[in-house]
């Protein structure tokens, strides 16, 4: 393997690791407390109320769904797609938000009460992640995913 693969490979399962890692941990307090994460959906005023507890109850099982995926390196483009979406999502309403002048707590990773503060590094953050996501959606699965243990298998399979 080239340097340059191993640099790629790690890339790769570092980005997976950190996308991982961060939609498990932003979605646990959502699970948690759906009702609070209805009131902060509700909060940003884009979502006509009767969309409100749909939302607050699917997005975190998503979230937990997309990062158990990435974890495991299985369907990681499709999940890296999924999280491209979701960051998508996230910078809209974050820059919808601030465009209203709306004094908001984010509830990205806390409850409403703990939340960080509505501001525009929310998006920059958020963008990063969506940049992670597309370069997991576009690069080939790395050797420390099942996606690679089961193309493997496949291959094996056919040539028998």
């Amino acid at each position: 393997m080239t340097t340059r693969e191993r640099i790629k490979e790690g890339t790769g399962l570092a980005l997976r690791a950190a996308l991982a890692v961060t939609f498990a941990w932003a979605c646990f307090h959502k699970i948690a407390d759906p009702r609070d994460f209805a009131l902060q959906v509700a909060t940003y005023q884009i979502l006509p109320l009767p969309l409100v507890n749909l939302q607050a109850i699917v997005l975190p099982w998503v979230e937990l769904f997309a990062a158990l995926l990435l974890a495991l390196g299985l369907f990681t483009r499709p999940a890296a797609l999924v999280t491209c979406g979701m960051n998508v999502m996230f910078i809209a309403a974050i820059s919808m938000a601030l465009a209203a002048h709306l004094h908001l707590q984010c509830g990205c990773f806390a409850s409403s009460s703990a939340g960080e503060e509505m501001n525009a590094w929310l998006i920059v953050r958020d963008a990063l992640l969506l940049l992670a996501g597309a370069y997991l959606t576009a690069a080939a699965p790395g050797r420390l995913s099942l996606d690679r243990v089961l193309e493997k298998r496949r291959r094996d399979g056919k040539t028998r």
